[in-house]
């Protein structure tokens, strides 16, 4: 029987299918789904992506620790928490560059030993700056290593499995970090990165071959520059709302001159012209915020309203999480056999209806149903319409493309947590 993907693809007449190796900033890109890239197991990806997403949550139950052993206050220790979301976030499109010049091998690599590195810093870390620079360097490799994993992933099925995967060792993430924290110590609490080097010599070993250089096509160092100083300002918005607002109108004027003088440069015009790219990764943003929002105010609500105890909103919370997640692998995998409307039309009903129930219902129940269908919606649509978004440009530009995508939904989590915060006010 003929798969709907193929039905997909014999249905697509060859002049409106995107060229193989299409001018652009490098040359040709890892494989689409079905090549080599499908060698690698949809399992060594999630191994080698999921434990950068438990990382940054084992942070949440560490500070007040780390606080009390390293004499600072816990506002400062704070920015271990902010150092590593804004290098995910800033080094996403760098890591989809070096991976999309130098192949998989470089990418994971360069990934893991940066990770490793930090983690030496973690552990060994006996005063904040340091702290911060292992928490730094672990993020940057963690970033190298989700956008190989998502490149690589290339289908729904296999994409869902990365997401899933991240999104339930996300949810044990404050739980860990807190076992850890009290048993162990903090500096264990912060180190789970590292077991994404345990995926490594499996994607090595089935991973494509890298592309051949492209010596006319140079690095556009001012287009990287100037989209990581609008990545930094819009990371920066909830906690400086004005001065970062201006800064990104600034920046985002500035970037906009660069695309057109360069189209081809690190951000490629082709990218930013595609209908489908911007309007999935709109729809990402405001999914991915939406959850975040809820992740902080629904805890809240439910200990300060509910007069809930912390264990129990914990243990809730993490049911509902965990449900959320593993729900999010069947739509990806379903998603194949179902059109973009039918798919686009499940992810827009629920991701409106989570956030209004939340807002709306006296029942403690609902809200955390709301909860878990937030990071069903939020996991589900960023496997589903990344491979939307990848679909939808010449494979040259796979790489920036689905790395422009995650920073989309990246940034939800720098939005979410901010109108929380005015929503509880």
């Amino acid at each position: 029987m003929t798969r709907p993907s193929d039905r997909e693809a014999a249905a697509t007449p060859k002049s409106a299918r995107p060229p193989r190796g299409a001018p652009g900033a490098g040359g040709p890109s890892p494989p689409r789904a079905g090549q080599s890239a499908l060698r690698v197991p949809a399992p060594a990806l999630g191994l080698l992506a999921a434990p950068a997403a438990l990382s940054a949550n084992t942070a949440t139950m560490t500070l007040p620790a780390i606080s009390d052993d390293l004499g600072v206050s816990v506002g400062a220790a704070t920015w271990i928490a902010t150092a590593f979301g804004l290098l995910m976030a800033v080094c996403t499109p760098p890591a989809a560059e070096l991976l999309k010049r130098r192949g998989v091998r470089t990418a994971v690599l360069v990934g893991a030993a940066l990770v490793t590195a930090g983690t030496v810093l973690v552990v060994a870390a006996g005063s904040l700056p340091v702290l911060v620079a292992g928490r730094g360097a672990q993020a940057v490799g963690g970033s190298c290593l989700v956008t190989t994993a998502i490149n690589l992933a290339g289908t729904p099925r296999r994409m869902g499995a990365v997401t899933a995967g991240s999104g339930l060792l996300g949810a044990l993430g404050p739980l860990t970090g807190g076992l850890l924290t009290e048993h162990v110590s903090w500096h264990a609490a912060l180190s789970p990165s590292i077991l994404a080097v345990l995926a490594v010599p499996g994607v090595l070993r089935a991973a494509p071959k890298p592309p051949e250089r492209d010596a006319h096509a140079p690095f556009d160092t001012a287009g990287a520059a100037v989209l990581t100083a609008m990545i930094s300002a819009l990371v920066f918005v909830p906690r400086f709302p004005v001065p970062a607002l201006i800064c990104a109108a600034v920046i985002g004027a500035a970037l906009a001159a660069r695309v057109r003088s360069r189209p081809n440069g690190f951000v490629p015009a082709t990218v930013l012209r595609t209908p489908v790219f911007l309007g999935v990764s709109v729809l990402v943003c405001a999914l991915s915020t939406s959850y975040f929002s809820l992740l902080y105010t629904v805890p809240r609500v439910l200990e300060e309203d509910g007069g809930w105890d912390p264990g129990a909103v914990g243990t809730a919370i993490l049911v509902a999480l965990l449900v959320g997640s593993a729900a999010s692998w069947l739509l990806a995998a379903s998603s194949p056999r179902m059109s973009r409307a039918m798919v686009l039309a499940v992810l827009l009903a629920l991701g409106a209806l989570a956030p209004i129930a939340a807002a709306v219902t006296p029942w403690a129940a609902l809200m955390l149903v709301a909860a878990g269908v937030s990071v069903f919606v939020s996991s589900s649509g960023q496997a589903t319409l990344s491979v939307y978004a990848a679909n939808s440009v010449p494979d040259a530009q796979r790489p920036i493309t689905l790395a422009l995508f995650t920073l989309c939904y990246q940034l939800g989590g720098a939005f979410g947590p901010a109108l929380s915060a005015l929503l509880i006010t």
